[in-house]
This record gives C-alpha cells, structure tokens and sequence, in this order.
C-alpha cells in the first residue's frame, strides 16, 4: 500500500482511503453486515488505514457498522473520518447532540478526522454565525477529535472564503479528470496547496462513472495498458496529485476492493505520456456533449416550472458517459415530474436569457425523448 505522510499532522495515511457510503446492501436497503465486513476487513488487511464516515451515510447505518467492524483491530492502527451535517444544524445544541450521538453511534473515544459536512455558501454562513469550527476546536483541545477539516460543494470563490478562514487541519473536496474545473476544483487544489493544507479528494470515479466509459474510450485505454481498469485511470491521475494525501473510493463489491489495491500496491504516479493521455480522453469525453449548457440559470426560472439547466445536465451527462442505466436513474429519481422538459410550452424567454444562444426549446424536446427511452 502506498502511503503519504502529512507532515503538519505528524502523521502517515494510506494513499487509498475507504468511503464508507456505498456498502453492499439487503433486499431491504440496509447494509449487509457480513458482505461489508468483508470488504472492510480485506482493505484493512491490505494495508488501508483511512476510513470515512458520516451521520447520514446508509440512512445513518454507516456510522455504528464501521465502529462496530473496526473495533476488532487497535485503535491507534487506523484513522476513522466523520462529519457534522452541517444542513442539519440550527443551533449549536444541535451539533453537540449530534456529535455525541456520533460518539455513540461509533463506540469510539475519539473521532481522528472531523469534517463539517457538506459546506456551500449558505451552510457555511450558518455555521459561521453559530460558532461551530470554534465548538470544533473545544472538541480538539478536550481529545475528542484530532483534526479539523470541512468537505466542499460549490464554487471557487465560497472555497477561497472557508479555506482562508482558519488553518484548517484538512480538507476534502470532489476532483476527478473530468471535474478539473468544477467546484474548488484544481484551483481550489492549488490554493490548498499553497497554504499547506492537505487535500483529501473523493469522487475520484466520478460516482462510478470513470469506471464504466464508452467502449471507444475504454479502448484507448487499454492500448495503453491491457491489464489496468478504467478505475485504475482515473485513481492514477489523482494520485499523481503530490498534496492529495487521502483518495476516497466507495468500494461495494470485492472486485472493486481488490482492483484499488492492486492500483495502489505501489507509488505509480501517472508518466507524461499517460498524463497526455488522459487529457487526450478527456477532450474526447466532453466532445460528446449534447449542448453547451453551463448551468449559469439565467434560463430560470420558467414559467412553467420547467428545470432547464437540471434537464441539460442529466441529457449532457448520458451525452458525455453513455450510461444508460446511472441516466435513466437520474431521470426517474433525480428530478421531479413537475420540472421535466415535457411540460416547456415553447413561449422562448429562456433562449432569450441564454448567454449560450443555445436552441433551449429544441433540446427540450430531443432529451425528453431520448431520455423517456431509457425506460
């Protein structure tokens, strides 16, 4: 197992981090206990010290499973990461319930990685005004927690104003090949870097989708190298990443465990060739496309309700991926009935709004097709 040191902390983790949101499950959505274990046990065993939880994970099952599986093995051996839902605290008495439950839920005396889950501008304003990273340094100076960091979703701009707000301890946020410039995204990494902040990156697969790409592009791959997985690719290049210290992959399947240990049984940053590569696929992926819809919602809001930039989204993924079956999910269980292409009666305000010049109306009624086929 490749190993990076964080030298502020004093401490060295396993490059390969287990995230602990994607478990295997029964028939009736719970985790599946001894399937899970399994799975928990082999990547201890092979090296992973870094485990990731949160309150929410699994229904709020993850936490008192993952305490209970690594209770086995000696406390100092490993670091158990979790999180305060930050959406869900309305004063500070919240988040002390809630991290003692955490507490509970885990049976541990400590918790070694405390993230404020899930930041965006608004919940990072609420936490502000509520004192919680002071409530998280309390935590620290008592021995109850042993690092500080947040996770991240938004833009640029909110990332710079909560990294700069104190020396954090860590932080994670989403960054993949294809995601270089969305959320923090590699400016956010560089400017984490520049303040000596480790990174700690999840959705490296891009919630699976690097893992499973368009035939054409799987094989320019595996010109490259018949015996690495698509997974593989995209792991390598976050890894090639010197201040990225944790790389979180929500392992569900044995498989899936014994592939990523293979990946990382070794330092094996990415070479400039395959560096080019991966830029090569890259561009390749996003030639695919369906419209340039940026997301900007100056479309919004329509006056039929129609989600323009959410239905675009969904449409220039499938566009961009090709899978039918993460698409087809997205459409039935992502957005509403209500906001779906179907109901745009074609009155034009949003292609005047469109910064784009996009042909909103036409797209409209291509995705709504070719999605509804999906099944």
């Amino acid at each position: 197992m490749e190993y990076r040191s964080i030298e502020k902390l004093g401490i060295s983790v396993s490059l390969l981090g287990y995230g602990c949101m994607r478990f295997p499950t029964k028939k009736d959505g719970t985790i599946d206990s001894d399937e899970a274990e399994k799975l928990l046990d082999l990547a201890y065993k092979n090296g992973v010290n870094y485990f990731d939880t949160a309150y929410p994970y699994h229904g709020g099952e993850s936490e008192p499973f993952v305490g209970k599986a690594l209770s086995k093995y000696e406390r100092s051996s490993f670091y158990l990461a979790t999180k305060l839902p930050a959406w869900q605290i309305k004063s500070l008495d919240d988040a002390k319930r809630i991290f003692h439950e955490q507490l509970e839920r885990l049976g541990m005396e400590y918790i070694d990685f405390y993230l404020i889950h899930s930041l965006h501008k608004k919940t990072w304003d609420k936490m502000v005004e509520l004192g919680i990273p002071e409530f998280c340094e309390e935590l620290k100076e008592q021995g109850k927690i042993r690092y500080i960091g947040f996770s991240f979703h938004d833009e640029y701009k909110v990332f710079e104003e909560i990294l700069t707000y104190r020396p954090w301890d860590f932080c994670q946020i989403q960054l993949n090949y294809m995601d270089t410039e969305e959320q923090a995204g590699m400016k956010g990494y560089h400017l984490a870097e520049s303040f000596g902040i480790p990174v700690i990156v999840m959705e490296p697969i891009k919630g699976g989708q690097l893992a499973s790409l368009p035939d054409e592009i799987s094989d320019e791959l595996r010109k490259a190298d018949p015996n690495a997985s698509n997974a593989s690719w995209a792991l390598r290049w976050v890894g090639s990443l010197p201040n990225v210290r944790v790389i979180l992959s929500g392992m569900s399947a044995i498989e899936q465990v014994q592939d990523n240990l293979k990946t990382f049984e070794s330092p094996n940053p990415l070479n400039p060739y395959e560096q080019q590569l991966i830029s090569r696929v890259s561009e390749m992926m996003n030639s695919r496309v369906n419209n340039g819809c940026t997301g900007c919602n100056y479309c919004m809001p329509c006056p039929k309700g129609v989600n323009i930039p959410f239905n675009f989204r969904i449409w220039n993924t499938y566009g961009v991926y090709q899978n039918a079956g993460s698409a087809r999910w997205q459409w039935k269980h992502e957005i509403d009935d209500s906001q779906k292409a179907i109901h745009c009666v074609s009155c034009g305000l949003c292609e005047k709004a469109c910064p784009q010049k996009i042909e909103i109306r036409k797209d409209l009624k291509k995705l709504q097709i070719e999605l509804d086929t999906l099944g």
